[in-house]
């Protein structure tokens, strides 16, 4: 890959963004490149949980501005290029909601700037971890545009409304600590050497936990927080049913009794229809 590196060790895949000259933004080849390494991971499940961390002095400045100058044409002159529009945002939002809908947990540990693009891109994972020096800025206002690739849907369900329409009407940058006063990170480290360190401590223990709970998990989350709590009581009677195991409780249970990690099954690759044959 030319814009990540990634690595598969003990059940953690370990992606980096690893253009730091470019400041890691996001041109045509970031979206294809992340877009096919996420449906490989969510097909394959070659691991039980997904970091994704940066280089260089930004975790990621956001969408290349060079590309609305020439890779990208948005045709505002006529309702059918207008319309374009539409299907072109929808396919770069994909790509961010398969790191919701991913079968397993994503952990972003970011340092530096997390700018424009790069909000939308963290708003879609599990857990946010970042360094002392970081900051997010919802940057597309300061460029005459709306944020349009998930910021404005997802912050919303992670910190307070009014703090997200200061954000996104300023275009002012949030520094970690007030990011994780608010609860939009986990944990603010000091170093980029200790963000990933406790990134890396986290995806173990979530690695350790039998990969089609952790599943379940996130499916019952994610579902509570865009329905009522009657909805998500009753998808979650369906959920358990789907996903119980006897023998998965008693190995998790026994081998917490025996001090010793328990020995689950991992997901099993995805078939479609288009594969059989």
């Amino acid at each position: 890959m030319h814009c990540f590196s990634l690595t598969l060790d003990h059940n953690i895949a370990h992606l980096v963004l690893n253009q730091p000259e470019a400041l890691n933004t996001m041109h045509p080849t970031f979206w294809r490149e992340l877009d096919e390494v996420l449906t490989t991971l969510h097909k394959d499940a070659p691991a039980r949980v997904l970091v994704i961390s940066s280089t260089g002095k930004h975790f990621s400045a956001g969408m290349a501005l060079e590309t609305f100058a020439g890779a990208i044409q948005m045709d505002d002159q006529t309702p059918q290029g207008r319309a374009a529009v539409f299907d072109l945002l929808s396919d770069m939002q994909a790509t961010f909601t398969k790191l919701e809908t991913l079968r397993m947990p994503v952990i972003a540990a970011i340092q530096g700037g997390c700018i424009g693009g790069a909000v939308d891109m963290v708003t879609a994972c599990c857990i946010r971890y970042a360094t002392a020096d970081a900051f997010f800025c919802i940057q597309e206002i300061n460029i005459g545009m709306v944020a349009d690739v998930g910021t404005l849907q997802r912050l919303p369900k992670l910190i307070p409304l009014a703090l997200v329409k200061e954000l996104a009407y300023t275009g002012r940058r949030m520094s970690a600590a007030k990011a994780m006063a608010c609860g939009l990170v986990n944990e603010v480290f000091d170093t980029h050497e200790a963000l990933l360190a406790g990134a890396m401590q986290c995806a173990r223990e979530i690695a350790a936990k039998p990969p089609v709970a952790i599943w379940g998990t996130k499916q019952a989350l994610h579902y509570a927080r865009d329905h009522s709590v009657d909805d998500a009581l009753k998808q979650m009677g369906w959920l358990q049913g789907a996903v119980w195991s006897n023998q998965q409780v008693l190995e998790a249970v026994t081998a917490m009794k025996g001090k010793r990690a328990g020995v689950f099954a991992p997901l099993q690759p995805l078939q479609g229809f288009r594969d059989l044959g």
